[in-house]
């Protein structure tokens, strides 16, 4: 039988100071040729002439092999989605079955490639090699470069005599999905190779392309949100709120960390027990519920996340805008709640205190985050976001939200980056509505159901804001206080109210 005849390209991928390494053989670490081979290959072919030498333990601290065992579910979903593409793949049979959903089948490409290693005649894998009948070959001629398969492998039902003469290093699951579901063999996946690659360099790579390169930040994805989410990906399927969880999590995590923030080393951010703060899981459940909501339903209009009046999509806000919004917001709340000498704030602060005003320096305002203000507690962050996120997503055209552009070159969430967007959107006409609305927050009486001098009927309305039906109710609540005063967004709140009462 004539050998089939594969055309590759040769790639020198060698540095000099590459020479001086620890090579040893007796390691499985012997030096690796200074050469890799980029082909393609009909994926029921190359499923065919590859196996797996997968990690195997005899005995406490022995273990042998690179991969871990064939998962046939992930096999299968990767199956699915090369067939229908995300987010139909993921979607429910019902679903699947409805036309009105059809739309949403998209192509489900497979551009990353299959890393294999060929084995040479004399590797061997526990005792095993591959056969001579099975090798593949290098032919190298100067002109051009081209594996020789084994003979008869084209025919169907071809099987190794022994090891199979490609074992795969990156890309298992990709390549066994072709054997979980009825998909096209014919289809062609790119294929890089190595030649006679040793076990540790073979796991050593491995964890080079799996475990140690910084993954492009899932939120970059929800930078793009915009530009590819159509009608169809808002309302029909709620699939996109993978986006909105990486961009709730990278908002909670810029509000922990960056200096501006008042909420700097304040979130509990592990969810540990015993701290007195916040958990992350809360900020970014109380994120997704009002700036990130989408709109859909009874849910609210997210001016991150929901077609905004007068804005046909999502406010086109970068990284460092939104974050720059909530760090202000919050910072004109507790600017505004320090200045405040209400009964209700005065009543939770150190008597020592109370000449104290406008910054408390390193020890908090009680008032603002201590351990008697609703503030410092799931339902009083949900209750503020809510609020502001209602009346800004209502007058996002009236003040020209839109208009705020970021300086050249403000792109990353550097603390660079994020400082200049705080300048930037302190320079805003509407940055003043902002400390209006929180100046008139300040004034409502943010104590927790436990804090001192509250009276019993006070104590039972604080008492109703928890739980999960609390966040309706201190919504509807704020929006009462809000209405009852005569400022800019009054006839907002009136006109929410009346919608949420209907709710």
């Amino acid at each position: 039988m004539v050998q089939t005849a594969v055309p590759c390209l040769k790639v020198k991928q060698w540095l000099k100071e590459w020479d001086n390494l620890d090579y040893d053989a007796s390691q499985n670490r012997r030096k690796p040729r200074s050469e890799i081979f980029i082909f393609k290959m009909k994926a029921g072919l190359l499923r065919s002439l590859s196996g797996v030498f997968r990690r195997e333990r005899s005995g406490v601290g022995s273990a042998t092999g690179l991969q871990r065992g064939h998962d046939r579910e992930r096999s299968a979903e990767i199956g699915k989605f090369l067939r229908f593409g995300y987010p139909w793949s993921e979607m429910s049979e019902s679903k699947r079955s409805d036309q009105e959903f059809a739309d949403l089948r998209k192509p489900g490409w497979l551009p990353n490639s299959i890393v294999i290693n060929i084995l040479p005649p004399t590797d061997e894998r526990r005792g095993r090699s591959v056969s001579q009948r099975d090798q593949v070959v290098i032919n190298d001629d100067g002109a051009k470069t081209e594996l020789l398969l084994p003979a008869g492998c084209l025919e169907a039902g071809w099987t190794p005599e022994d090891l199979p003469p490609f074992e795969v290093i990156d890309g298992q699951h990709r390549l066994w999905a072709f054997s979980e579901v009825d998909i096209d063999l014919d289809f062609e996946l790119p294929v890089v190779a190595f030649y006679g690659l040793d076990v540790s360099w073979q796991a050593y790579l491995f964890w080079s392309i799996n475990v140690s390169p910084k993954r492009i930040n899932p939120s970059h994805a929800f930078d793009l949100y915009p530009l590819l989410r159509t009608e169809d990906w808002l309302y029909k399927f709620e699939g996109h709120s993978i986006y909105r969880q990486a961009r709730a999590q990278e908002l909670v995590d810029l509000l922990f960390s960056h200096p501006a923030s008042p909420w700097l080393d304040r979130i509990n951010m592990l969810g540990e027990r015993g701290l007195k703060q916040i958990s992350q899981a809360a900020w970014v459940n109380s994120l997704m519920a009002t700036f990130l909501a989408t709109g859909k339903g009874r849910s609210a209009k997210g001016l991150f996340g929901a077609n905004v009046l007068g804005i046909q999509g999502p406010l086109p806000w970068t990284r460092p805008q939104q974050a720059a919004f909530l760090m202000v917001i919050w910072d004109a709340l507790r600017i505004e709640i320090s200045r405040n000498t209400t009964e209700w704030a005065l009543s939770i602060r150190p008597q020592t205190n109370q000449d104290t005003m406008d910054f408390w320096g390193s020890d908090p305002d009680p008032a603002f985050i201590g351990q008697h203000s609703l503030l410092n507690q799931d339902q009083g962050v949900r209750g503020y976001l809510s609020v502001v996120n209602d009346i800004f997503a209502n007058e996002a055209e009236n003040l020209s939200l839109k208009m705020w552009n970021l300086p050249p070159g403000i792109e990353g969430v550097s603390n660079e980056e994020i400082t200049a967007s705080i300048a930037s959107l302190k320079q805003q006409l509407f940055v003043e509505k902002i400390f209006e609305l929180a100046a008139i927050l300040a004034t409502f009486d943010w104590r927790t159901s436990e804090a001192p001098g509250l009276t019993r009927d006070q104590s039972l309305l604080k008492k109703a804001f928890r739980g999960t039906g609390g966040y309706s109710t201190i919504r509807k609540e704020l929006h009462h206080f809000l209405a009852s005063y005569e400022w800019w967004g009054q006839d907002i709140s009136r006109h929410l109210l009346r919608e949420l009462e209907t709710q």
